[in-house]
């Protein structure tokens, strides 16, 4: 794996210990903040099973997570509520998330791989900082695969937090996804102050052409 990172820098090449991976989670959440998590690994870890947080349980990805932090050079969050989420879109917010967890990394970093096919915009950025996108980096880049279960792992217990605050909604179990019991809480109560207000299904539909998004996350 570290054969394929090393693949996708330019050259000269950039040392392991200042090259970030990046991801997210929670983009196409009804509820709640997303998080972006910026990680830089060693030369050398050990982390048996190291792969996209969605290909794991909940319990396996407690179990890296905890191994993550203990190992990682450096590893920090970035959020984006969802006032800024409505406000500027949440592909915007999601760069914003990203930008923020980069900027906050303790030892620095030269080079950011940013999972998906696009880029932080670089008005976002330190003029010095360099990035490149990966699709599917989350499965073949590792700091990118461990960014996303410690973003995963985070946001969930913070949803579980919220779920005790917001009452109602079924947050501790779809952690803000629009299953159907969310949806129907949603007809009866109404969103909460933690709610997406353009995401489709949050507010009621007004009978007039739908400006919602129809698919969260695009």
């Amino acid at each position: 794996m570290r054969e394929q990172t090393a693949s996708l820098l330019p050259e000269p090449h950039i040392p392991p210990h200042r090259i970030a991976g990046i991801d997210e989670a929670g983009r196409g959440c009804l509820a709640g903040p997303v998080v972006a998590c910026a990680l830089i690994l060693p030369e050398e870890y050990d982390l048996p099973g190291l792969t996209d947080s969605k290909k794991l349980s909940a319990a396996k990805r407690r179990v890296l997570a905890a191994a993550i932090k203990e190992q990682a050079v450096c590893w920090s969050l970035g959020l984006s509520w969802a006032p800024e989420i409505d406000r500027v879109n949440i592909l915007q917010a999601t760069f914003l998330a990203m930008s923020r967890a980069a900027a906050r990394l303790s030892s620095g970093a030269d080079f950011l791989l940013v999972d998906g096919d696009k880029t932080i915009p670089a008005h976002l950025l330190d003029p010095d900082m360099d990035q490149r996108s990966v699709v599917g980096g989350d499965l073949i880049v590792p700091a990118i695969s461990a960014a996303s279960i410690l973003a995963k792992t985070w946001r969930d217990h913070l949803v579980k937090k919220l779920d005790k605050r917001y009452p109602g909604y079924g947050l501790a179990g779809h952690k803000g996804y629009g299953t159907a019991e969310h949806l129907e809480a949603l007809r009866r109560i109404g969103p909460s102050p933690i709610h997406r207000l353009t995401f489709r299904g949050v507010l009621p539909r007004s009978g007039k052409k739908e400006r919602q998004s129809c698919l969260p996350g695009i």
